[in-house]
């Protein structure tokens, strides 16, 4: 697994900065100050020589011995397949965004949305599919009839046939009614089309709302990848200026002892260490800020990631490339926010408008009451079931119609206006991302310009801070200058360390700066270790 564990720190975290604060770089701890801050704790070379023998005397072979077999196991874990088996436990920033990709909840419900579109497209064409109706029915009541208008409105009535008595009959029987209908709506003057066109255009929307959330968690993904690797460049650098910074403190309080320095600086040295394990803590604490960010991002628990440090040290080939900004993930879901809007506003308009119907019926009633019940025959009919329910006469009717509501212009125009009005926010809002994205295209360029030339720089400033250091430190152990300009030689050396580390990581977040303007990721990705 990529993700290592690692025991909190013991210090207080104080609120971390931003990783972009300018005044923060990283940088690898060089092997010349390591070896700077051994030898200004240590005898001269001619010391050194004095004391180290040639020989080795017999009481110590099984010494050496025992060394020299602790030293082939050293070296068996450094076997080429033991390389293999540490690189395997490193996240590469593919299989980051790979992992991101397959687990965030946002990317996995945009789909379901996309899927859920698909579906009311799908059904949308239905609509051109007739409706065809069975129904039956049977019922047991009475069949009294009265003269006199009726209107049936909000309320459901009783639809009963028969001949009108002086008085009332309470004579019942079974009674049934099979029907078929069918309705096709064969002409709608463009309503279904646009019902369809808004369906699909709700489709392309969703489809490319998926595509720019999947572009900018990637984007996210990578700069959030490059920032832990800044962070974990800069608990090396803080490391290395602590380890510095003690070696000094060790040899000044060796000379203060002998009178050689003065007091104070011991005290001066003291503070120096104290600076820099505040700002080791500090740095620790903006790493596990940026750890907690790349975890949310995979949807993943862990406290640390083993990074692929390939970066440092490498810098991207091609920063060129051909897709348009129109192309843009971003760009497009914008555009078919202003086609699902113009959709939605032809469909208001269409509502209007009448439709041509295709009709047709055919159905069979069955009555337990004889074709010749009257006031003067009052007893035929039967209550037997089977002979109520029977069908025994048949009717059918087909036809056209042509039906339209005549204030359904009044009633839609102000909806259809609305829609006018939300098509028209959303051109401005495409505007406002193309002229953002525009001028974030001229700003990657210069960062990149920029990050080349720091590039070039930084080895030159790395290199007079070392020798600068160095010097300061000789000469402070010889009484020739003070405490002070050592600090500053100290502190030129450590930011010199982490504009050298730094620059590298410059180039490359100024590259994902560039594809996530255009829109082609893959101008970063495919050039990433």
């Amino acid at each position: 697994m990529f993700i290592k564990r690692r025991k909190p720190p013991f210090e207080s975290t104080p609120p971390s900065k931003s990783l972009h604060d300018p005044g923060k770089r990283l940088h690898h701890p060089p092997d010349e100050a390591k070896r700077n801050s051994s030898s200004a704790s240590r005898y001269s070379t001619s010391n050194m020589n004095r004391t180290i023998t040639t020989g080795v005397s017999p009481s110590r072979a099984g010494y050496a011995f025992l060394f020299l077999v602790w030293a082939g196991c050293l070296l068996s874990l450094f076997s080429p397949h033991s390389l293999q088996a540490q690189d395997a436990g490193v996240l590469k920033l593919s299989e980051a965004v790979t992992e991101g990709l397959r687990n965030y909840q946002s990317i996995q419900a945009k789909r379901q949305y996309l899927e859920a579109s698909e579906a009311m497209s799908k059904n949308a064409r239905n609509d051109y599919l007739p409706n065809v109706i069975a129904s039956v029915q049977q019922n047991y009541g009475t069949v009294n009839g009265q003269f006199g208008p009726l209107g049936a409105v909000g309320v459901l009535g009783v639809s009963s046939a028969g001949p009108v008595y002086s008085d009332e009959s309470w004579n019942a029987a079974f009674g049934a009614l099979y029907i078929v209908n069918a309705n096709w709506e064969v002409f709608t003057f463009g309503r279904v089309q646009s019902r369809i066109q808004l369906a699909d255009a709700q489709v392309r929307r969703d489809s490319a709302d998926l595509e720019q959330e999947r572009f900018i968690h990637s984007v996210k993904i990578a700069g959030s990848y490059l920032n832990l690797l800044v962070a974990q460049q800069f608990i090396r650098n803080a490391e290395a200026n602590l380890r510095r910074a003690e070696a000094v403190r060790q040899n000044v309080r060796a000379r203060a002892l002998t009178g050689l320095n003065p007091g104070v600086d011991s005290s001066l040295a003291n503070s120096e260490v104290s600076r820099a394990k505040l700002s080791l803590i500090e740095m620790r604490t903006n790493e596990q800020q940026v750890t907690n960010q790349l975890a949310q991002l995979l949807n993943m628990t862990a406290d640390s990631f083993a990074l692929d440090t390939t970066f440092v040290g490498n810098t991207p080939q091609n920063f060129n490339t051909g897709l348009e900004l129109a192309n843009n993930p971003q760009v497009k879901f914008y555009q078919a926010r202003i086609e699902q809007a113009n959709s939605a506003a032809r469909v208001a308009k269409r509502s209007m408008l009448p439709g041509v119907n295709l009709f047709g019926v055919y159905q069979a009633r069955g009555s337990g009451f004889q074709y010749n019940y009257t006031p003067e025959f009052p007893d035929r009919y039967t209550t037997d079931y089977g002979k109520g329910v029977n069908p025994t006469r048949y009717n059918y009717v087909a036809g056209v119609s042509i039906a339209w509501n005549l204030v359904s212009p009044i009633k839609v125009r102000q909806q259809a206006r609305a829609q006018r009005f939300v098509s028209e926010g959303y051109r401005y809002e495409y505007e406002q991302i193309n002229t953002q994205l525009k001028n974030q295209l001229i700003f990657s360029d210069q960062r990149i310009t920029n990050s080349l030339q720091s590039l070039q720089e930084v080895p030159l400033q790395y290199r007079a801070a070392s020798d600068a250091y160095l010097q300061k430190s000789v000469l402070y152990k010889n009484g020739l200058t003070t405490i002070v300009d050592l600090q500053v030689a100290m502190l030129a050396l450590n930011k010199a360390e982490v504009d050298r580390s730094v620059a590298y990581i410059n180039v490359w977040q100024a590259l994902l700066l560039k594809a996530a303007a255009t829109g082609d990721f893959d101008l970063f990705i495919n050039q990433a270790p």
